[in-house]
């Protein structure tokens, strides 16, 4: 790697460095924090979670082969040099910022309350037709796996793709100040993290946190239909690239042609340039996803060719709007999170489908005190759809299932509405509903699974496909 000798190392992470002896001037080979992962001439950074204590396994990578180790607790006969810090944790960012700054290499920031990985597949994917593109793996996008990412990074990468996750206010300026971006992509200002950002002007000021450490040279894409984002008419002097669905945008789509679950076609909108895209994932909001990428592509010299295979390439991710087909029944597995606008999204591209429909929804977490009502209001909005049949399951989706009755209620009062009755069930738990699955009459069904990663509704997926 890099500039990333031993002595560098401490230097940047402020640490004190022991038993360096023969090592002087040699560069480690990689940087992790799971010692699983530790190969020949690797930095091991021992870090204490809650679970795990990464000190209990300071010899074991000196045997597999570890340069040097980042620790908190002296070892007892050290095997090899160590650096001793305060927090290893804080080293761990102090260390990626530095090593960031020797690179010469285009960063794209993502953030956003929805979208943000499916938005990434998008541009890594176009990117990728052109550079050597490295993009944040899984759920590497807080202040541990953003850093990780960034350590990733090697003098062969053109571009680093990196995903940007927040729940609070400075975490954003934090993670700004370690990948520094060129490109900084806004999706939406939704209800995500209420619980410590308060209201949606809120989240805009924590996710536009992104800017401080922008590049002095970079460019701002945002989502110009999102009323919040809509405001920003001006950052560091100069206009942001407005990507949508409405012609007032720089970047936006025409003659939009759904095919349910498998996906879409549209005509996007380049300046004086027009090409047609193919968008291989269902839904609305990925035609929005192709056209951030669109906009990414255009500030790195990518032609419309070139965007439109990228965007024809994407392939979908499991736990994110992932269409699992199979002879009994599909799935849509988007399990990974959820919130209010995710959760609508969902329920929207289940009723693409054209057989009977059922939504299985759980808990939305980080929602603060407006947690019973947006809960409520999901439960409005499925049964005011198509859906044939709505589980609720966890200990807060009890109010999505009154939200939900309330709605049917009024249907079954309402004497003009000719559609079939909707089914409606409660389920305090993942396991009770999932000991109940055979009863609900899922064959030849499409089944939305979506809640909370915190619900473990990957395990209802698991029994789905046994």
């Amino acid at each position: 790697m890099k500039n990333m000798t031993l002595t560098q190392i401490a230097d940047a992470c402020n640490g004190q460095l022991y038993e360096v002896a023969d090592y002087t001037g040699r560069e480690v080979a990689g940087v992790v924090v799971d010692s699983r992962l530790v190969d020949k001439d690797y930095l091991f950074i021992a870090t204490v979670g809650e679970r795990v204590d990464g000190h209990n396994f300071i010899n074991d990578v000196y045997d597999q082969g570890a340069m040097a180790v980042v620790c908190e607790k002296a070892p007892i006969d050290p095997k090899g040099p160590y650096i001793l810090v305060e927090n290893s944790f804080a080293a761990l960012k102090s260390i990626a910022k530095w090593y960031r700054q020797q690179l010469d290499i285009k960063v794209v920031g993502i953030t956003g309350s929805v979208g943000k990985t499916s938005t990434k597949e998008f541009i890594s994917s176009v990117l990728a037709r052109k550079y050597n593109t490295l993009k944040t793996e899984g759920n590497f996008n807080n202040e541990v796996g953003l850093p990780l990412t960034v350590l990733k990074l090697r003098d062969y990468h053109e571009v680093a793709v990196l995903e940007m996750g927040i729940s609070d206010f400075g975490e954003m300026h934090r993670l700004s100040e370690i990948a520094k971006p060129d490109i900084c992509v806004i999706t939406n200002i939704g209800q995500c993290h209420l619980e410590n950002l308060g209201t949606r002007l809120g989240i805009l000021k924590a996710k536009t946190e992104i800017f401080d450490f922008m590049s002095e040279t970079g460019s701002v894409c945002i989502n110009g239909d999102d009323d919040m984002l809509a405001t920003l008419d001006e950052i560091r002097g100069s206009k942001p690239i407005r990507f949508g669905m409405s012609s007032g945008n720089d970047i936006y789509a025409t003659n939009i042609i759904t095919h349910g679950l498998f996906g879409s076609t549209c005509e996007i909108h380049v300046k004086d340039t027009v090409f047609e895209a193919n968008i291989p994932l269902p839904g609305e909001h990925m035609v929005l996803n192709a056209m951030a990428a669109t906009s990414v592509g255009t500030l790195l010299n990518i032609s419309c060719e070139e965007i439109a295979a990228g965007i024809n390439s994407v392939q979908s991710l499991g736990g994110r709007s992932n269409i699992i087909r199979q002879d009994k029944w599909t799935i849509i597995d988007d399990c990974y999170n959820a919130n209010p606008v995710s959760m609508k999204a969902a329920i929207d591209l289940l009723n693409m489908a054209d057989t009977k429909k059922i939504a299985i929804l759980g808990d939305m977490g980080e929602l603060g005190d407006a947690k019973i009502a947006l809960h409520e209001e999901i439960g409005e909005y499925a049964a005011a759809t198509d859906v044939d049949v709505l589980v609720c399951v966890g200990v807060l989706s009890l109010n999505m299932y009154k939200g939900a009755s309330e709605v049917l209620k009024r249907k079954q009062d309402d004497f003009t509405i000719q559609s079939p009755p909707q089914k409606l069930l409660y389920f305090e738990t993942r396991d009770a509903l999932i000991a109940e699955l055979p009863t609900l009459g899922i064959k030849d069904t499409t089944i939305l699974v979506k809640a909370s990663h915190s619900m473990g509704f990957e395990n209802i997926v698991k029994a789905l496909l046994q």
